[in-house]
């Protein structure tokens, strides 16, 4: 067999980047725990200093910054020896918060690949795992690394890209938030508009919790309400709005969560459906974006498909065409795609 060498040169830069992204996203995720990056963001210092901020050792902090530098998460000062965080490493990695926090990302990762020996044999079994069954971090995790996109586009952008929604949730209307996980999406839709009541719903007891926990820590109790329920099974009907934030995807059965909305929502309403964003081939989707939520879904998505009946199992990268024929199958008449960012495609269907 000839092998060119150049090819295996090739296949070993990449392999060395991705060992290196491998392993680092440890450091990334203990640099969010103990609060490294955003005591970093404050000015530049030596790994002494930075220690001395966050009561840490030296000796590990140091490795520490080395690592991060390395991979240009950090800054480093060869005259001085000291580390910094640029403009654009502060806004990206100091703040949970805002508007992008990347190491939420690093958190649902690891969290996901606890389950790795799991995972393993239900390829040899077609076994299901269900996102309840998952480690604690992929909660966690999950709500961090998608909270900043909505909280950058939900309200600003998505929900005036819909037809009328935005007025009736002005005057006061009612939406059904389904898979709301911890809560983030809930949230939003119900302090932004202060008319409008908001239900939400996960069959995941332990997120409904935390859900309630945050729109009480945000006043909004009085406007919020929720159910321990599947996307099939959720409660009250003639919704102006109902929300499917990164979530149609993972159902066993999204078909006959499709009919549940069409039945819940009201005549003139709406079904917003947010889906991370792909193409309908596998050709489109081999990219980098493609490969991070191709390898989430064979840990995450499938599985808890599977584990639920799996009659679709549609993954992460289901694509366009996917969404619009269940749509169109549970009975709504209109759809179309109402806006996109890198992450995630918007859809709006209506009956």
């Amino acid at each position: 067999m000839a092998v060119d060498q150049d090819k295996v040169m090739e296949l070993l830069h990449r392999f060395v980047g991705d060992l290196g992204a491998t392993v680092s996203a440890g450091g990334i995720v203990t640099g969010h725990r103990l609060g490294l990056f955003r005591a970093l963001a404050e000015g530049p210092a030596t790994p002494e200093e930075l220690a001395g901020r966050t009561s840490t050792d030296a000796r590990y902090i140091t490795e520490w910054l080395r690592s991060q530098a390395a991979g240009g998460y950090v800054t480093h000062d060869a005259a001085t020896e000291s580390y910094s965080l640029t403009e654009e490493q502060a806004f990206a990695l100091a703040d949970p918060d805002g508007p992008l926090y990347l190491p939420g990302a690093f958190v649902l990762a690891l969290g996901t690949l606890r389950a790795e020996p799991r995972i393993t044999e239900a390829f040899r079994t077609g076994a299901g795992m269900g996102w309840h069954e998952q480690h604690a971090d992929v909660f966690d995790g999950c709500d961090m690394f998608f909270r900043p996109g909505y909280l950058a586009n939900l309200v600003p952008a998505w929900i005036p890209a819909l037809d009328g929604v935005e007025a009736k949730l002005t005057g006061g209307g009612r939406v059904a938030d389904v898979g709301c996980g911890h809560g983030a999406s809930t949230t939003l839709l119900a302090g932004a508009f202060p008319r409008t009541r908001v239900s939400g719903s996960d069959y995941h007891s332990a997120s409904i919790d935390r859900a309630r926990k945050r729109t009480a820590e945000a006043g909004l109790s009085d406007r919020t309400s929720f159910e321990v329920a599947t996307a099939a099974t959720f409660g009250g009907s003639g919704y102006d709005l109902v929300t499917t934030f990164d979530s149609l995807h993972d159902m066993g059965d999204p078909l006959a969560a499709a009919r549940h909305i069409r039945e819940a929502v009201a005549d003139d309403g709406t079904w917003l459906i947010v889906e991370p964003i792909a193409g309908d081939t596998v050709a489109e989707n081999l990219n980098p974006v493609g490969r991070v939520y191709y390898s989430f879904s064979s840990y995450l998505c499938v599985p808890n498909a599977k584990s639920q009946g799996g009659t679709h199992t549609l993954g992460a990268q289901a694509g366009e065409a996917a969404i619009r024929e269940i749509a169109t199958e549970a009975g709504f008449g209109r759809f179309r795609r109402a806006a996109e960012t890198p992450f995630n495609a918007v859809y709006e269907a209506r009956p």
